[in-house]
C-alpha cells in the first residue's frame, strides 16, 4: 500500500441487502480515481474491533456488481454498542491508518456511525435495508429488489390460489416497519395488509377474506408483516377453522427477500450513493448519511437520521383497501 495517502475504510453492517456490493464497488473505484487508498473491513463492526482488514483495489471489486449479499460479510456486534468497544474500534482504525470510514447498513448501523462520529471519526453512512425503515432517504439500497422478490412470489401464489380457490396469508419481513407489506399490498392486489403500525383483530381479517368470497373472487391475498400483532401461523390456523368460503394457506417468505441479484434500480442507487460518499470526504464533509431526496443524493446529518423514525405512508395503507374492491 502506498504511504501518505488518504485512506478510507468501508464496512457493511447489520442485515445484508441486495446492492451493497454495488456500493462497495463504487466507493473503491471512486476513491482510487481520486488517489486514495481503501481498506475493506470484514464482518461489520465486529470485524472492525478484531482488526479484520484487507486492502481493496479495482480488481478486488470486479464482478461483484450483480451479486447479492455483501463480499465484506456482515454481523452484529454487542461489544461495539458499548463506549469501551467504540474506543477499541477507533484504536484499530488508527493502527491501520484509516482516515475515514464509510458504513453501509441499516438503522442500527447508522447509530454506530453516529457514535464514532461523535468521537471525532470522519464517517459517512450509506443506507442499506430491505425494510426501508431509515429516516432521511426516500428509499434505501435493497428495498427495490426485495419488493420485486415479494411481487414475483405473490404473483405465483395467486396462480395456485385461483386454481384452488384459496386465501393465502403471505408473511413478509418487517419486524418494526410495515413498508414492505404495505407496498406489496398495493402492487400485488392484496385484500388486506397487516403491519406493526396499525394493529387489527382476527375478526377484521376474517371479514376481509369472507367479503372477497361473497363478491365472487377466486382467491384472496393477505400480506402480513412479521412484526404485526397477529402471528401468521396462529392466524392461518384460526381462519382455516372458520366457515368463510375459502380454504386457507400460509407462506412465509423469510430470508429469500434478502437475497438475489440487485435490480437495475438498486445497482444505480447504490453506485450513486457510493460515489457521493467518497466525494463528501473529498469536500471535507462527514458525520452525514447519503439520502435520496427527489432525484438527487443529499447529505443528511447522522444525528437527524437516528433521532427520527420513518413512518409508513398512510395514503398507501388506505389505498390497499380501495383497490381491493
Amino acid at each position: 500500500m502506498v504511504e501518505n495517502k488518504f485512506t478510507i475504510g468501508v464496512l457493511t453492517s447489520g442485515g445484508d441487502a441486495p446492492g451493497m456490493n454495488a456500493a462497495i464497488r463504487a466507493v473503491v473505484r471512486t476513491a482510487l480515481v481520486n488517489h486514495m487508498n481503501v481498506i475493506g473491513v470484514m464482518n461489520g463492526y465486529e470485524g472492525l474491533l478484531n482488526g479484520e482488514f484487507k486492502p481493496l483495489g479495482a480488481r478486488d471489486v470486479g464482478g461483484i456488481l450483480q451479486r447479492g449479499g455483501t463480499v465484506l460479510h456482515t454481523s452484529r456486534s454487542k461489544r461495539f454498542q458499548e463506549p469501551a468497544g467504540q474506543r477499541d474500534a477507533i484504536r484499530k482504525m488508527n493502527e491501520a491508518g484509516m482516515d475515514a470510514l464509510i458504513v453501509i447498513g441499516g438503522e442500527g448501523s447508522m447509530n454506530g456511525a453516529r457514535a464514532l462520529s461523535k468521537q471525532g471519526v470522519k464517517v459517512i453512512g450509506i443506507p442499506g435495508s430491505i425494510d426501508n425503515d431509515i429516516w432521511g432517504t426516500n428509499i434505501a439500497i435493497g428495498t427495490d429488489t426485495a419488493m420485486n422478490t415479494i411481487m414475483d412470489a405473490v404473483d405465483k401464489l395467486r396462480d395456485t390460489a385461483s386454481s384452488h380457490q384459496c386465501a393465502f396469508l403471505v408473511e413478509t419481513m418487517g419486524r418494526n416497519s410495515g413498508y414492505l407489506a404495505v407496498m406489496a399490498g398495493v402492487i400485488c392486489g392484496a385484500e388486506m395488509v397487516l403491519i406493526p403500525e396499525y394493529p387489527v383483530d382476527l375478526k377484521e381479517v376474517a371479514e376481509a377474506i369472507e367479503d372477497a368470497y361473497r363478491r365472487g373472487k377466486t382467491h384472496a391475498i393477505i400480506i402480513n408483516a412479521e412484526g404485526s400483532n397477529l402471528a401468521t401461523t396462529e392466524l392461518a390456523q384460526a381462519i382455516d377453522a372458520m366457515d368463510i368460503g375459502f380454504n386457507t394457506r400460509m407462506t412465509i417468505l423469510g430470508h429469500i427477500q434478502r437475497g438475489g441479484s440487485p435490480t437495475a434500480y438498486d445497482r444505480l442507487l447504490a453506485s450513486r450513493m457510493g460515489v457521493k460518499a467518497v466525494e463528501a470526504l473529498i469536500d471535507g464533509i462527514h458525520g452525514v448519511m447519503t439520502g435520496l431526496k427527489g432525484k438527487g443524493i443529499e447529505f443528511i446529518p447522522l444525528q437527524d437520521v437516528i433521532s427520527n423514525k420513518r413512518k409508513v405512508n398512510v395514503e398507501y395503507y388506505h389505498m390497499v383497501k380501495v383497490l381491493a374492491r
